[in-house]
């Protein structure tokens, strides 16, 4: 799994987003890290990231819960902290079903940044082996880096549609080093 989980990391880092890989205990500290590094000051938070998650933020951030949370109120927020459903190795990408931890649709579109956690055991080798583990009846949120698209001379422009930075947590059982 390692390998799988490398693969990930590496083909994420691919479209321009950081990887961090955490350890036991660290997630807390790591998002509080990775929200300072992106300036945020408004944070929202989806119901279901883990309570030693939101203590941590709250510490630090003006904490946002995302339930029911309107456009106007939305378009004030810098940055959300989401969980995945799953990760895709070969193609780095992340896939969102809008459950607990995740948000509706907006949640993820309209912040300017989004950190996403994604646990070791999430990461699927390839699209068909991800899509075994979604419900086709459920929403779904395909991310592949940030927001990105190019204009009519072919020049990258990013956050148009969505994040301008996407910072991705990939939460182990031991200790590893920072890919990013």
């Amino acid at each position: 799994m390692a390998d799988l989980v490398g693969l990930f990391c590496e083909r994420v880092s691919d479209y321009r987003a950081t990887v961090d890989r955490v350890g036991p205990g660290g997630l807390p500290a790591a998002i509080v890290a990775a929200a300072h590094a992106a300036g945020a000051r408004r944070v929202l938070t989806p119901t279901g990231v883990p309570q030693s998650v939101c203590d941590a933020l709250r510490a630090e951030f003006e904490l946002v819960d995302g339930t029911g949370i309107g456009t106007a109120e939305l378009d004030r927020v810098d940055t959300v902290i989401t969980t995945a459903m799953v990760g895709i190795a070969s193609t780095g990408t992340i896939v969102l079903d809008h459950g607990s931890g995740q948000g509706h649709r907006a949640v993820t579109l309209v912040p300017d940044v989004h950190i996403c956690v994604v646990e070791e055991s999430q990461v699927a080798d390839d699209v068909p082996a991800a899509l075994h583990r979604l419900d086709p009846a459920r929403p779904m949120t395909f991310i592949s880096g940030p927001s990105a698209t190019s204009d009519v001379e072919l020049n990258r422009v990013e956050g148009v549609h969505g994040p301008r930075t996407l910072h991705v947590l990939v939460t182990v059982h031991e200790t590893c080093e920072n890919v990013s």
